[in-house]
């Protein structure tokens, strides 16, 4: 069976988002279930849907790895990417995003981006997207929920990116709807939700928030190092960065003054948590 739960192409507007009227919007969907060949087999690709602007490849490697790609260039208000992938118990997966996922100004709708994970019995998921890139003026409503078994091993990363302050971007005014839910065996351990609306550099300039820094990320993990990781983990995420253990995973945050500096300490964070290096596109 396919993975199900993700918003179809036809989605309708969530509660107060604006109807679309006659503009023409991408729409894409991508779904994939992975499991084992056999017993301590490699991971293979076992069901595969796709449409519309959104693509996956697949690179060789010793490893499974799915790699996103929309067609469209881009989010802009009013479009809608659904996405779902499904690891079998003792399969092994990386997902992550051919490049950074670019939100474009809107005339007022969201750009709606849904994920659902799925994650088997002594399987493995590492969903590594690239940052995303908020432009002033662009409205993103992602969600990202998970299903894990709890032998199962979790990486997940979300970043975000205020404008790209080397070419003299800043972020005035939009809007960004985070909304994760992580269950693990029906249980719900971990809930999270961010609101960025309206005046964003007023939102973000003080200190309760961001205090004026334009990039940062959340990191969740699940696996048996969890404890024995988190000192080394803390040392890498320095004063702009922050990990607890709760229950058998972990939480990680870290804010930034740039797209750079968010980088330089996020990419050795996910590396010390991801058993294996992360996806070679990381590193284009």
């Amino acid at each position: 069976m396919l993975i199900d739960g993700a918003r179809p192409l036809d989605a309708r507007p969530l509660e107060g988002e604006p109807a679309l009227g006659r503009a023409q919007r991408a729409r894409g969907e991508a779904r994939a279930v992975f499991g084992p060949t056999g017993p301590g087999g490699a991971t293979r690709l076992r069901r595969l849907h796709q449409a519309g602007a959104l693509k996956l490849r697949f690179p060789r490697q010793p490893s499974a790895e799915a790699v996103l790609v929309n067609t469209a260039g881009g989010l802009a208000g009013g479009d809608a990417l659904s996405q779902g992938f499904e690891v079998e118990p003792g399969g092994a997966l990386s997902v992550t995003t051919q490049a950074c996922e670019r939100v474009y100004r809107s005339t007022g709708v969201n750009a709606r981006l849904d994920t659902r994970l799925q994650v088997g019995e002594g399987a493995a998921l590492r969903f590594l997207p690239q940052e995303t890139i908020l432009f002033d003026g662009g409205r993103l409503a992602r969600t990202l929920e998970v299903e894990a078994h709890a032998t199962s091993r979790v990486l997940l990363c979300e970043s975000v990116v205020l404008g790209r302050e080397a070419m003299g971007e800043s972020v005035r005014s939009g809007a960004l709807r985070d909304r994760w839910r992580i269950r693990r065996e029906g249980q719900l351990v971990f809930a999270d939700d961010l609101r960025l609306d309206g005046a964003i550099d007023a939102l973000t300039g003080s200190a309760a928030s961001l205090n004026g820094a334009r990039a940062f990320a959340t990191v969740f993990w699940q696996d048996e190092r969890a404890d024995r990781l988190l000192p080394e983990l803390r040392a890498l995420l320095g004063e702009g960065g922050g990990a607890s253990l709760l229950d058998g995973f972990g939480i990680a945050r870290i804010v930034a003054p740039s797209y750079y500096a968010l980088r330089k300490r996020l990419v050795p964070a996910l590396g010390l948590l991801s058993q294996g290096g992360l996806p070679r596109v990381w590193s284009l």
